[in-house]
């Protein structure tokens, strides 16, 4: 199937590993343009770097700009040009008791996760509006849905970002812009593999057995194993699409069936 995207521009935020990459290689081998985002100019220029060896004849830049830092995210505007797709990716997560979440903890968890995407939503909805076309996706958690009790400032920013989503998608009544959230499950992210890797030495298992274990823990997972980055990806690329047209304001699931019809 032609998704339609040869020629279009996407930014990804966050995209230097993890779902963020994921999104921005299936862009490119779509043919679309990407501009990738990370903090650190080496890892930067590393992603990059695989993704023109992933996606041969790939037009792919980098932005270097840390979402806690207004100072860069502001320089990292300025740098942008016109975009006809938006994916507001990147965001922090931890797992902390809710006693031991400081007010810091609060208002980085919001800076980075909830503001990047007014920031960057705000900078690109008015040229998308004025060409009548563009696309706004965020890349969102059912956690945002059913907050966890040990994630609680994770889940308040996703349950803002998806508040965000809805709002934006107003403003774009009768046009051919759509903002859409995807509700992301469990996914086997690098940081993830690292927390769990972390942990499964800690309590001297294998990482399989650890994994094992917290997919067991799930009693709501349908799928029964964690979501790879790539099938994130996938539901991104068609909200992407021209294809997805009639799909706005739209909180589509990807959540291996984790939410139930009660939550």
């Amino acid at each position: 199937m032609d998704l339609q995207l040869s020629g279009k521009t996407a930014f990804v935020s966050g995209s230097t590993q993890g779902i963020g990459y994921a999104i921005a290689e299936a862009l490119l081998a779509e043919g679309a343009s990407v501009i990738i985002n990370g903090r650190d100019e080496g890892r930067l220029r590393a992603a990059t770097d695989r993704l023109t060896a992933a996606v041969p004849g790939a037009v792919v830049t980098g932005l270097v700009a840390d979402f806690e830092d207004p100072a860069q995210v502001r320089g990292l505007l300025d740098a942008l040009g016109d975009l006809d797709i938006l994916v507001n990716n990147v965001g922090l997560f931890e797992v902390k008791p809710f006693a031991e979440i400081s007010d810091e903890d609060w208002q980085r968890y919001f800076e980075v996760n909830v503001m990047s995407g007014v920031r960057l939503s705000r900078h690109v909805l008015d040229q998308m509006l004025a060409k009548n076309w563009g696309r706004i996706i965020f890349v969102g958690s059912e956690s945002g849905v059913n907050v966890p009790a040990d994630m609680a400032h994770y889940g308040l920013s996703k349950a803002a970002m998806l508040a965000l989503s809805n709002g934006l998608a107003k403003l774009t009544r009768g046009t051919e812009v759509t903002v859409n959230t995807i509700l992301g499950g469990p996914t086997y992210s690098d940081g993830v593999a690292q927390a769990v890797n972390e942990i499964s030495r800690a309590q001297g298992v294998s990482e399989d057995e650890m994994k094992a274990a917290i997919v067991a823990g799930n009693q709501t997972s349908l799928l029964q194993r964690f979501i790879e980055p790539a099938e994130i990806a996938h539901l991104a690329l068609y909200l992407a699409s021209p294809l997805s047209s009639a799909t706005n304001g739209a909180a589509m699931r990807a959540d291996g069936g984790v939410l139930t019809a009660t939550t």
